[in-house]
């Protein structure tokens, strides 16, 4: 089988996308093949704020019904792929939106809402995450993990400290991952996870998702689509070829603006960190050239088996872990 046929034939699961939420993103994921994204609805926004986003991301999909439609189910993952469309995961980069509400979180995942990550690189009501002192996960925090766990939500770590993503590793009943990271072992960074924390999740059943944002990737701005598959095979080295996938933390379309807000804590005090020029790795610049990873993956070595497994098998399986269907 051909590289063409192998991606337009394979479920294709980007688990981090963060892009601008337009007919042109929508556009692009088709072009690029996407059978489902994990699509960032929440970052420091509170309930309200976070809800008013569902509402207009609802009307934008009912918009463009011919290219997307919304995914509760991994069944609706595999309905996406019939109808030629991209299945649409709401998915949160902070609890913040669950306020100190444990039945917030049941509201969100019948709205939709498959994926939270835990903590946005700062101190909320769960933990903390990889920017600050990490005090670990709190009483409440292991509350709003059974809570997660009861309603089927996924756990994401990526932005999460240590600390407390080793306590929500060990509080889940369920399946956990860093649905966007990159290791420690090729470039030191705080958003980097160690062989020894990628081993550790791996060990207990989660998942990791490699991203290719180019600051957190050992070539920086110079990064090509060849060192974004360095990276995944790296990882894949020490987790194993069930327990990757992809989450490239694509932000096509946003502004400087944007950047600003998420670097800054709560989106508008401290500083937390300076990405410098955002720039995806030449070969994937866009949602668009999605194609071009399979062909590298495949022209890598690998075996067209593990090249579906990490293009989207292994994202449907461990999904349906944490969602149950």
């Amino acid at each position: 089988m051909s590289t063409s046929s192998v991606h337009d034939d394979a479920i294709i699961i980007d688990g981090l996308i963060i892009a601008k939420w337009d007919r042109a993103l929508f556009e692009d994921m088709r072009k690029g093949g996407l059978t489902a994204a994990n699509c960032t609805v929440s970052v420091w926004e509170d309930f309200e704020a976070t809800v008013d986003n569902i509402v207009a991301v609802n009307q934008l999909m009912r918009d463009n019904a011919e290219l997307v439609r919304p995914v509760h189910t991994t069944r609706d993952i595999t309905r996406a792929k019939e109808e030629g469309k991209t299945g649409i995961i709401l998915g949160f980069q902070n609890a913040y939106a669950f306020e100190d509400k444990l039945g917030y979180i049941e509201i969100f995942k019948k709205l939709g809402v498959g994926i939270t990550q835990l903590c946005y690189n700062t101190q909320n009501l769960v933990g903390t995450g990889c920017y600050e002192r990490d005090g670990g996960l709190s009483g409440y925090g292991r509350e709003v993990i059974a809570e997660m766990n009861r309603v089927g939500m996924m756990c994401d770590l990526s932005h999460v400290g240590s600390k407390t993503s080793e306590e929500i590793i060990l509080e889940s009943s369920k399946p956990v991952c860093y649905s966007h990271c990159l290791p420690s072992g090729l470039k030191e960074h705080p958003r980097n996870k160690s062989d020894e924390e990628l081993k550790f999740i791996a060990d207990h059943g989660g998942f990791v998702g490699v991203t290719m944002f180019t600051p957190f990737l050992k070539a920086g701005v110079n990064a090509t689509i060849e060192d974004y598959v360095e990276a995944i095979v790296y990882i894949m080295n020490i987790v194993g070829e069930d327990a990757i996938g992809i989450g490239t933390d694509f932000t096509q379309g946003q502004d400087e603006a944007f950047f600003e807000w998420l670097t800054h804590d709560k989106g508008y005090a401290r500083r937390l960190t300076r990405f410098g020029e955002i720039i995806n790795p030449k070969g994937i610049r866009t949602i668009g050239e999605f194609p071009n990873l399979t062909q590298a993956l495949l022209d890598h070595g690998l075996s067209e088996p593990v090249v579906r497994k990490i293009m989207g098998e292994n994202w449907v399986r461990t999904l349906k872990d944490v969602w149950g269907e």
